[in-house]
């Protein structure tokens, strides 16, 4: 290890120390994170499960999976690996020294089913600064995970825990001391827990999605000059103080769909033809969100995203608390480019938080037309 990589180590436990002090309830529940946990109860005899190996892949996509669940629970093995890379956050060069779940802002996508055990090792390369962990809101216990996933660089843990409950929920880093900053840096995602008879609208109608997307969205607390403009450091360490310092003011500088402005736009746009039916899992680690597509609706919403309960019908636009992952189905019905957008449109046009569908196919008059086209005065 370099002398400059233990200085930053050490300027990062003091800085994380310092914010820990100053947040003593948020710390007290990480007080007994290293001490010998308490007695376990005999666990389920899982050696006659099948186990599934799957390799996840990057948003917008999700890997491949079963609406239905094929045969009894499983154990399905995910590996993550965290990266601290640099990343280019808009067209103008802006920089951050991002924290992420596999090199990509969100995390990916993983899909269970309800009844499933989750079997995750997570892996802190050497090459690493900082200390990690994983917080799934999914699970149940420790700290959701964080608790017994806290991984210094060079080392790795393996965590399971039982899928119990059905919809789409968040995970991100947690290490104690440093929450917020590693989750605006990046450090999050989503799981899937599909009922085991897979999605219905809570009357008995079943809901089968041809295509699934994922939608990270992500604020961004960028420094900036005395000149106003983006200031860029050597390493996260070095930009720890000044990022805290915005991140305090609570006013995001970037607010992006999947890690930068236009990352699901142009040639990026996500795409779908008439007649298919599009699951759209979107996530927010931090901050509330009101999702929005323009032209079309959501047909079936699970705004805080637990597929147990009955989906809301025929949506304009959804409210997605901070912490929370939602999702929300829609079969589309014309052709075009569709803007899907946070509706709060200061945040979509003027920092980030928009991208596109582009729809093929063909027109339907009835459902809209041009009756007399623009004049002149």
């Amino acid at each position: 290890m370099t002398d400059k990589l233990q200085m930053t180590r050490r300027s990062i436990l003091a800085g994380a120390a310092f914010v820990g002090a100053m947040t003593p309830i948020v710390q007290a529940s990480f007080a007994n994170a290293d001490e010998t946990p308490p007695a376990k109860m005999n666990p389920t005899d899982l050696s006659a499960l099948r186990r599934v190996k799957v390799d996840l892949v990057k948003p917008p996509f999700v890997h491949a999976h079963t609406q239905k669940a094929d045969g009894p629970p499983k154990i399905v093995e995910f590996t993550l690996t965290i990266q601290e890379k640099k990343m280019l956050i808009d067209k103008e060069g802006t920089e951050i020294n991002a924290m992420t779940f596999d090199g990509s802002v969100p995390g990916p996508l993983m899909v269970v089913h309800q009844g499933d055990y989750v079997e995750l090792t997570l892996i802190n390369p050497e090459t690493n600064e900082l200390q990690h962990n994983i917080d799934f809101h999914s699970a149940t216990g420790a700290l959701g995970g964080g608790a017994l996933t806290i991984v210094n660089p060079g080392e790795k843990a393996v965590l399971r825990f039982k899928a119990t409950k059905a919809g789409v929920f968040v995970y991100h880093c947690a290490p104690p001391g440093m929450v917020p900053w590693h989750v605006t840096s990046g450090m999050n995602g989503a799981i899937m827990v599909l009922p085991r008879e897979g999605l219905t609208d809570g009357h008995g109608k079943e809901l089968v999605y041809d295509k699934v997307y994922y939608v990270g969205e992500q604020d961004f607390y960028v420094p900036r000059d005395e000149a106003g403009n983006f200031k860029k450091y050597d390493s996260a360490g070095e930009a720890f103080e000044d990022t805290l310092k915005v991140m305090r003011s609570l006013t995001p500088t970037h607010i992006v769909f999947n890690g930068a402005v236009g990352a699901l736009t142009g040639e990026n746009a996500l795409t779908a033809a008439v007649g298919e039916k599009v699951l759209i899992v979107h996530s927010q680690a931090n901050r509330d969100t009101r999702p929005h597509l323009i032209g079309g609706h959501g047909d079936y919403v699970w705004a805080t995203g637990k597929f147990n309960n009955i989906p809301d019908r025929d949506q304009e636009t959804w409210f997605i608390p901070g912490g929370t992952a939602g999702a929300a189905f829609y079969t589309f019905e014309q052709p075009g480019i569709y803007a899907y957008v946070n509706h709060n449109l200061i945040e979509a046009f003027e920092l980030g938080a928009a991208a596109h569908f582009k729809v093929t196919g063909d027109w339907n008059d009835d459902l809209m037309t041009s009756v007399v086209a623009p004049t002149g005065s």
